[in-house]
């Protein structure tokens, strides 16, 4: 019974092998993803192919994941900050939940450690919206609670730092 059963999640446990100018690149990217590759080549002492033939090699082996727009959620309908808590029976019940990653005011979804089975980082029009999400929750057979915490004012929110 070799089968890995934590079909939750896989990713890849040995971090890519990145050199000093691959993480100050990340860091321009992550400070500002709209730079070109010659912008990026002059803030490096780089050429521009060499940094875009960089940014790919970071692509492909997964390091960046994807080049997004950082919206401002209060800015779209969406001030409503909040965290949810999911206890769950079972892991089987924590895979159904992954069919919450379709509801657009779902934005993060972790299996955690301690109390909780898995972690909801949602983003909501207002308290309404938030206890509609929850009857969702509700309705999974082999849920058994949530805890929410709201969001009062956010002060810090970024990704992985590149730097080591």
């Amino acid at each position: 019974m070799s089968e890995n059963s934590n079909t939750v999640q896989r990713r890849p446990l040995r971090p890519a092998k990145l050199d000093e100018t691959d993480r100050k690149l990340l860091g321009l990217l992550a400070e500002d993803a709209t730079r070109s590759y010659a912008e990026l080549g002059r803030m490096l002492h780089l050429s521009a192919p060499a940094v875009h033939e960089r940014a790919k090699r970071l692509k492909q082996d997964g390091v960046i994941k994807a080049t997004v727009a950082d919206i401002d959620g209060s800015k779209i309908g969406r001030p409503l900050l909040a965290f949810v808590h999911v206890d769950t029976k079972s892991w089987a019940v924590t895979r159904q939940l992954l069919q919450l990653a379709e509801l657009p005011d779902v934005e993060e979804i972790h299996t955690v450690t301690g109390e909780s089975a898995m972690l909801l980082k949602v983003r909501t029009r207002d308290t309404q919206a938030l206890e509609d999400l929850l009857g969702r929750i509700h309705g999974i057979e082999g849920f058994e609670g949530t805890r929410s915490y709201i969001a009062l004012s956010t002060y810090l929110e970024r990704g992985p730092s590149p730097t080591v």
